[in-house]
């Protein structure tokens, strides 16, 4: 196997695409940044519970100063702000739905209008005010 290039290839490749047979290096730095953000966002609590019982049970001390280290670390809290988002999207996406709704039954009321109008006689056909306030209420 050679290292070469296949021809139809750009020869400027961007840092993140490897040759075949290659480590990629960006895989392992992300995988590795992924738990690490797991474990400092999502699980510190359980894992301050779980330090404290390791050093509980083996009476290694560095146990405890890992626990406590962890647990006076504040991380910000992210989940309180996307969950408003999320909250908030859903309500612009419900009132969407509900203008688009209200939009059609509209026209259709419209359309049933013209074609009633059109079948009634002109004298018989109410004013366009009270036509108006009858539609909405």
């Amino acid at each position: 196997m050679t290292d070469q290039l296949h021809p139809m290839t750009p020869h400027h490749l961007p840092f993140y695409i490897v040759k075949p047979g290659e480590t990629d290096v960006l895989l392992i730095v992300m995988g590795i940044f992924l738990i690490f953000a797991v474990l400092g966002i999502g699980l510190q609590f359980e894992i301050v519970a779980v330090l404290g019982l390791i050093s509980l049970f083996t009476h290694i001390h560095i146990f405890w100063i890992g626990g406590l280290l962890l647990a006076l670390i504040d991380l910000p809290d992210f989940s309180t702000p996307l969950s408003r988002i999320a909250g908030s999207v859903e309500k612009i996406a419900d009132a969407e739905d509900l203008a688009s709704g209200t939009a059609a039954e509209g026209l259709s009321a419209a359309r049933n209008a013209a074609a009633r109008d059109r079948a009634e006689p002109a004298s018989q056909q109410p004013s366009a005010r009270t036509r108006e306030v009858g539609n909405h209420v």
